[in-house]
């Protein structure tokens, strides 16, 4: 069971009261107004701005909201300039974390990432430090009511997809980075709007932890996302099917 991606209905995605919400607003609203500044505020010319209003609405994110982000981006309202910056280490065990970030203030996201790892027993190492321990990969998402498992594995080779992983929540769709807007737009034109489609990074290796460990690690993933400069974070571990009842238990 691999750590991250798996533990997304354990943590990441469960409960979203109000106060989160306002949170991930501010992180989605951070996203749109750099892919507007980089490549411009019309969604159709520009797929990275297109993919944050698609997660954005995902959240239910207001209209406006995603206009004044756009305009903020275009130039419009805002003075504000985000750089997108990755952080990489341990965490205990030896498990690889990155960590992407969108921030105006270097000097405040650096030290509370360095925090994090420190305070949960890890480590804050260079940049370079644990990547080669992860794939940069397009993953292009659909439910599954959309489709049957062999019909979106013909469709998503046909578009230059690289593999397809269907388990029982949904599809999702492996490309590279250079095939990733292709495969997109292929499938969306036999599907429809993906539920989601984004460039990540997937790991390539992993490092099997215990609950304890693992406990430990899903608190400082925790406390990463807590921050508004956080966007991600993507770890490498993987636990037993056993201790995966037990975390979801006490969860």
């Amino acid at each position: 069971m691999a750590g991250h991606s798996q533990f997304k209905n354990i943590m990441h995605k469960k409960g979203r009261v109000d106060a989160k919400r306002a949170k991930i607003f501010t992180k989605l609203g951070r996203e749109i107004q750099v892919a507007a500044k980089i490549a411009g505020g019309d969604p159709s010319a520009n797929a990275r701005l297109r993919n944050a209003i698609v997660a954005a609405r995902a959240e239910n994110m207001p209209n406006d909201r995603i206009k004044k982000s756009i305009d903020a981006g275009t130039g419009a309202g805002s003075t504000e300039n985000y750089e997108e910056i990755r952080y990489e280490g341990y965490a205990p065990n030896g498990v690889a974390v990155i960590v992407e970030a969108l921030t105006d203030n270097k000097n405040r996201t650096a030290p509370y990432v360095r925090s994090c790892f420190s305070k949960y027993g890890g480590n804050l190492g260079e940049t370079g430090s644990v990547g080669f321990m992860f794939d940069h990969v397009g993953v292009i998402t659909y439910p599954l009511s959309v489709s049957d498992a062999d019909t979106m594995f013909e469709a998503a080779l046909e578009a230059g997809a690289e593999n397809v992983e269907t388990s029982e929540e949904d599809h999702e769709i492996l490309t590279t980075p250079e095939g990733f807007i292709g495969a997109r737009d292929a499938l969306e034109e036999k599907f429809g709007e993906a539920e989601k489609a984004e460039l990540t990074f997937r790991p390539n290796v992993m490092t099997e932890v215990d609950a304890s460990i693992a406990q430990t690690i899903l608190k400082m993933v925790e406390a990463l996302e807590d921050s508004d400069d956080v966007q991600n974070v993507i770890t490498n571990f993987e636990v037993s099917e056993e201790d995966l009842a037990r975390l979801a238990a006490e969860s």
